[in-house]
Formats: structure tokens, C-alpha cells, sequence
């Protein structure tokens, strides 16, 4: 879509510096826009790429204007205002109701007619898709699953039975909502599946990334609050409450019945435990291991960052000299006490 700066800068609320006539079609980076573009800069690190952007526009602080060699829009968040502006620019395209003659829908299923099913869908008896949903190829609508008014399944996507998904959710390729969690009682020396009775359950704003697994409820549902974000690669496990607006990064996984709660932030990789309780507004950094309960709100980390390899040699030495140490250490402890002398001071 194409839009004069006036416009941009009315929908935005930003200050606008330069030529209002101007009329962008796109956003892009500092480095490559052309004089079609819309670009930012957000991070000071990108600084020198703003003195020699060739962009029609540049969405930054007043404290960068100066260094601006274009026009500018000028507010508080550049990088929430570039997002907005993104979505202005590249409107997901609105969606026209029919059915691809390959998709399979079952005669009791409930199929708004505004709603597209694409090639090789299959919906199942009982469901029920909502107004303006887009159903991409190749995606399985389980038996009484319930899709909210304009999501958007993109591909791939599998809704196993029962599950629902609220209102504009966007569901990327491969991701599953609603599978039988990891759910075993021992047997002896056997595994004895338990049934998972539960359901899936997302609610508005939601969205899922690529290839990531939602667990249906062992017996109660499990639960993903309004407006909750979860990247690629995530595994949330049976009966996991997430609470509204939290975000979650690649490759995290929540074990089963662990309660999340409202506007807190997984960084990427970041193992939970179950049955734990993570208040609100609470925040793990990438890698971290959460073996315990957080009810607290603040921030928290755990894990190693990369270092030279002969660094990392020398540490794991002493990591493994620990055990040795500590015995050495309470000997030496040990024998100041039986020689009455008070830890910590000289016997002169």
C-alpha cells in the first residue's frame, strides 16, 4: 500500500520533519531502503547507517534528528512506531470466504460462509469455524475444535479434538494444538499410557510460531491467556497456564502443570519444570534452568555464555577440582576448631 508522510505521520502520532507529499510503498533496513522506503533506527549501533540511508523517511528520536539526512518522523518509540507503520504499509491481505474443491468437511461441521478452507484441509464433524477465519493447505480441524473470528491458520496447522482457539490468532506452519500430552504411569517395567481428557485452549491475540506444541489437559484444560506469544520451537506440556501477554522465545519448553503468569518474558531455550508458579512480570534470560517456583516479579538467569575454548578448558578443570576442595577445605576447618582457633584469625 502507498502512503503520502502526512498520512503516515496522522496514523502514527509522530512529528513530521521534511516534505509531507512524499509517498512510501514499503519499509525496510537503514542500509538498503530506496526512495520508496520507510526505514528506523531504534538502535544507536545502526547510527552511522542513518547518516547514508538513501530512505524516503527515517521513524527515530528527537535526539537523532540531527543526524538525519531525510525526511523524519519523529516520536518515543521508534521501533513500536515502525511495527505500526509496517502494518499499515503491508496489510495482511483480507480474506474471501469459499472452500478449494480438495478441502474435506465433514456435513456436521459449521463452516462460516465468509471463512476460506484451503487445498487439503480437512475439517472434522462438529467443528466449528468462525467469521473471516483463513484455514491454510494442508490443515487438520480435529473433531469439535472452535476457531474464533478472523485467525488464521497459515499451514499445516493441526487442531487435535476438542481444542479452541480464540479470535485473530495467527497459527504458523507445522505448529499442534492440542495433542495427548506425555502422560505415563509406571507398569513394572512398562509404560501405561494415561488419557488426556483435557482440552487446548487458546484465547484472543494469541500466536504460535513454526513447529511448536501445545499438550491438551490431563483432565482440566490447558490454558493460554489473550495475547500470548510464543515463537517456533516450543513445547508447552499438559495443564500449563500461560497468563495474558506473555512472550515466549525459540526452542523454550514448560513441563506439565506449571502456571505462568501475566506480561512475563522466556528467553530462548529456557527450561521449566512442572508444577511450578511464575507470578507476573517475571523474566528469564535465555538458557535458564527453572528448577524452583519465581512468584516474585524481577529478573532471572542461569546457564554459561560462550567463552574462548581454552578459557572453557581451564574452567571445567576447576569445575571438576570442586569435590576435592571443598573435602580439603572442611579438613582445614576441622583442624582450627580442634586447635581452638577462631576461623578467620591468626594463632600469633
Amino acid at each position: 500500500m502507498e502512503m503520502t508522510l502526512t498520512e503516515l505521520a496522522a496514523g502514527l502520532g509522530a512529528d513530521l520533519h521534511g516534505d509531507g507529499d512524499l509517498r512510501v510503498c514499503r519499509v525496510a533496513e537503514l542500509a538498503h531502503a530506496d526512495a520508496a522506503s520507510l526505514a528506523f533506527l531504534a538502535d544507536a549501533r545502526y547510527r552511522p547507517d542513518l547518516k547514508r540511508t538513501s530512505a524516503a523517511a527515517v521513524i527515530l528520536r528527537p535526539g537523532d534528528l540531527a543526524d538525519c539526512p531525510v525526511a523524519a518522523l519523529v516520536c518515543a518509540d521508534p521501533h513500536l512506531a515502525f511495527a505500526r507503520a509496517a502494518r499499515l504499509l503491508h496489510p495482511t491481505p483480507p480474506v474471501v470466504g469459499g472452500r478449494h474443491p480438495s478441502a474435506v468437511v465433514d456435513d456436521q461441521a459449521r463452516v462460516d460462509a465468509s471463512a476460506w478452507i484451503g487445498p487439503l484441509v480437512v475439517v472434522e464433524a462438529g467443528a466449528e469455524i468462525g467469521p473471516r477465519v483463513f484455514v491454510g493447505p494442508g490443515c487438520v480441524i480435529g473433531a469439535r475444535c472452535r476457531i474464533g473470528e478472523d485467525s488464521r491458520l497459515v499451514a499445516r496447522v493441526t487442531l487435535c479434538e476438542g481444542s479452541v482457539v480464540g479470535k485473530r490468532a495467527l497459527l504458523h506452519p507445522g505448529c499442534v494444538i492440542g495433542r495427548e500430552g506425555f502422560g505415563f504411569a509406571r507398569d513394572g517395567q512398562r509404560w501405561l499410557r494415561v488419557p488426556q481428557l483435557g482440552r487446548a485452549v487458546l484465547g484472543d491475540d494469541v500466536e504460535v510460531g513454526v513447529n511448536s506444541a501445545v499438550d491438551r489437559g490431563a483432565l482440566g484444560d490447558t490454558l493460554i491467556g489473550d495475547g500470548v506469544k510464543i515463537d517456533s520451537l516450543i513445547q508447552i506440556g499438559h495443564n500449563v497456564a500461560i497468563g495474558e501477554n506473555t512472550a515466549m522465545a525459540a526452542c523454550s519448553g514448560v513441563s506439565g502443570s506449571t502456571r505462568i503468569g501475566r506480561n512475563c518474558t522466556i528467553g530462548g531455550a529456557v527450561g521449566m519444570a512442572g508444577h511450578l508458579e511464575i507470578g507476573d512480570d517475571v523474566h528469564f534470560t535465555g538458557m535458564a534452568m527453572v528448577t524452583r517456583s519465581f512468584p516474585e516479579s524481577g529478573a532471572y538467569s542461569s546457564g554459561i555464555p560462550a567463552m574462548p575454548s581454552a578459557e572453557w578448558r581451564r574452567a571445567v578443570v576447576r569445575f571438576r577440582q570442586l569435590d576435592d576442595l571443598a573435602r580439603r577445605l572442611k579438613r582445614l576447618e576441622e583442624t582450627l576448631v580442634t586447635n581452638d582457633q577462631p576461623l578467620g584469625q591468626d594463632k600469633t
